[in-house]
């Protein structure tokens, strides 16, 4: 049997005492962390619950911290587009008038909107601020709005990125090349594919040459640029889809039946063979830098609203 020495049996009970100290120390260490934990859930749960109850008696107070809130987010919202490099960046300049919902348009311009909505198959949002547009250019110019809208009508059918062979561009399909001056306002050539500078700068040209023709079919024929012959189909086209654009607006019946122009060809003038007017010119007259518009018979189904 082995018997430990005086020495060797204190260092033994001063190990054994030294580990059991620790041991408690640590066992209270552990109480008192979960104690302290479940105090802190504790008080946090009471916090939270005064906080609603007092939210919820105090409407003010709830307003003031959704507000709080609410200027947080929109904080943090702006910081992270400006932060991105692929933001597109807001033009404040441009106060111009991107859509129209047609219910907030008047009466007649809504009725048009629809109907040619329907026809075109062009979303009525942004056919509405064409719409809008065109009843007051047309009033500032003293030209009928549904003229200007059968014009853009049978030359593009209400696509602004429309281009001709020969370089006509737009809504109203004008000879940018041409009329490069009217654009200059607008921002250069570039915005013949703006659809309300491209709107603008076609009405001047019709206005210019109704003037200079001294009547609508006239000047109609100077538009398409029509010089070996009279021109006689495209104004047709635009005069019976004026018709039907001015009957949807005053809410009468659908025609069914439209006066047909003829005339004889005008010989050409110096002036005549420039082109000043829209890109049909290098082309037969009758033929629309767009596809063809619908026939007549497809529009006695479609009324206004």
């Amino acid at each position: 049997m082995t018997t430990l020495s005086i020495p060797e049996a204190q260092h033994k009970s001063n190990a054994s005492t030294v580990q059991s100290s620790v041991l408690i120390a640590l066992s209270d260490a552990y109480r008192g962390f979960v104690a302290l934990t479940r105090n802190g859930m504790a008080l946090l749960g009471a916090g939270l619950a005064a906080l609603v109850i007092t939210l919820a008696v105090k409407s003010d107070l709830r307003t003031d911290v959704e507000q709080q809130l609410l200027s947080w987010l929109q904080e943090r919202q702006d910081s992270a587009v400006v932060a991105d490099d692929t933001a597109m960046p807001d033009d404040s300049s441009d106060d111009r008038l991107a859509v129209a919902p047609p219910p907030l348009l008047p009466k007649q311009q809504a009725a048009v909107t629809q109907w040619l909505s329907r026809k075109y198959r062009v979303a009525p949002e942004p056919l509405g601020a064409l719409v809008a547009e065109a009843f007051a250019v047309g009033a500032k110019v003293r030209l009928d709005p549904t003229l200007i809208l059968a014009v853009m009508a049978i030359e593009s059918r209400f696509n602004p990125y429309a281009q001709s062979p020969v370089g006509a561009q737009g809504l109203m399909q004008v000879l940018t090349r041409v009329h490069t001056d009217k654009y200059d306002d607008y921002g250069g050539a570039m915005a013949a594919f703006d659809p309300l500078s491209n709107l603008r700068v076609g009405v001047k040209v019709l206005q210019d040459c109704i003037k200079q023709a001294g009547s609508v079919e006239g000047g109609l024929r100077l538009y398409v640029g029509a010089v070996t012959t009279d021109g006689s189909g495209y104004i047709n086209k635009v005069m019976a889809e004026h018709l039907r654009i001015q009957s949807v607006a005053l809410g009468k019946p659908m025609p069914t039946s439209f006066p047909i122009f003829t005339a004889a060809p005008a010989p050409a003038t110096p002036e005549q063979i420039e082109p000043t007017q829209t890109g049909l010119l290098d082309s037969p007259p009758e033929a629309t830098p767009a596809s063809q518009p619908v026939e007549p018979a497809a529009d006695t189904a479609l009324t206004s609203s």
